[in-house]
């Protein structure tokens, strides 16, 4: 067993002191949401990185941080980047990583940066501050004792579908993130794969034009109809509900392969081959198609 411990409560910067990779967060809208601990940490560090250097040059300019400090990391550039950024903080520098918006490191390459930091034996020291998703989820009104961060959902459809079937009992909130053009589709594919769910849809958080829709899929599918999307989503969902689970469970064809399930609704309701195989992926709360591909 490999076993590492850091001890990092003593998180201020010394000369002399092996170098750090510190996460710090900044405002996913408005300014006033950045701490002390974070402005200082940028104005201490001797490098910034950031995923987008523009974005993060007007936050130093506002808070009075002098951007020759700022090198640029994102996801073209991260093979190169992050040993270099590495070779860095092992050469004693410090480094603070940033995102446009929000904790590094949540569906952005700052992972894969603390990845190579902890391999390296660097201590990575939180910096936090605002959250998209945790900040939707507090205002949402639904359960937040459990819940599950899902960030974007797939592109492609088939692996999108396949992540809404494995998650179709659980019973935690589920969180989510979309972009305005893809808001509808997203919504079209949670309510065929999990049913009509209350959710929320939290935009523009801590921004001017902040607002939150409350409702079922289909009344924000249809409020969206007259409202088209604008700005950055976060979506809270609710989780499955316990009864429902317990009987997708004890379901009498729960002991059948697809392909049993699919002839019993062929010899027993004298379906055809296309009623039952969407009998079947009903009862399974999976998608005809994935019906189809266990089939083949």
């Amino acid at each position: 067993m490999s076993i590492s411990v850091q001890r990092s409560f003593e998180d201020h910067i010394e000369a002399g002191n092996p170098g750090k990779l510190f996460l710090v967060a900044t405002p996913i809208g408005n300014l006033e949401d950045m701490t002390y601990r974070a402005v200082r940490t940028l104005q201490e560090v001797d490098i910034i990185a950031a995923e987008d250097t523009r974005q993060t040059r007007k936050l130093l300019s506002h808070f009075e941080i002098s951007p020759g400090k700022l090198l640029s990391y994102h996801e073209h550039n991260k093979a190169a980047s992050g040993p270099e950024l590495v070779r860095l903080i092992i050469e004693g520098k410090n480094l603070a990583l940033v995102s446009d918006a929000g904790l590094p490191a949540i569906s952005d390459p700052g992972s894969d940066l603390v990845k190579l930091a902890l391999e390296a034996g660097i201590s990575v020291i939180p910096v936090p501050g605002a959250n998209a998703a945790l900040s939707a989820l507090i205002v949402s009104g639904l359960p937040t004792d459990r819940f599950t961060f899902l960030g974007f959902l797939p592109r492609d459809h088939k692996d999108r579908d396949k992540l809404l079937s494995l998650l179709l009992d659980e019973q935690g909130t589920l969180l989510l993130y979309e972009s305005p053009h893809r808001l509808v589709k997203s919504l079209e594919a949670l309510l065929s794969a999990w049913g009509d769910r209350h959710i929320v849809l939290a935009r523009e958080l801590t921004k001017r034009y902040e607002e939150m829709v409350r409702g079922t899929l289909s009344e924000c599918l249809e409020w969206l109809q007259e409202h088209p999307p604008l700005g950055e989503y976060c979506i809270v969902v609710s989780g499955a509900h316990p009864e429902e689970v317990k009987e997708r469970r004890d379901a009498w064809w729960q002991e059948l392969t697809v392909e049993e399930h699919v002839r019993h609704y062929e010899e027993q309701e004298q379906l055809t081959r296309k009623e039952a195989m969407k009998k079947a992926a009903g009862d399974r709360g999976v998608s005809k198609r994935d019906i189809y591909k266990d089939l083949l």
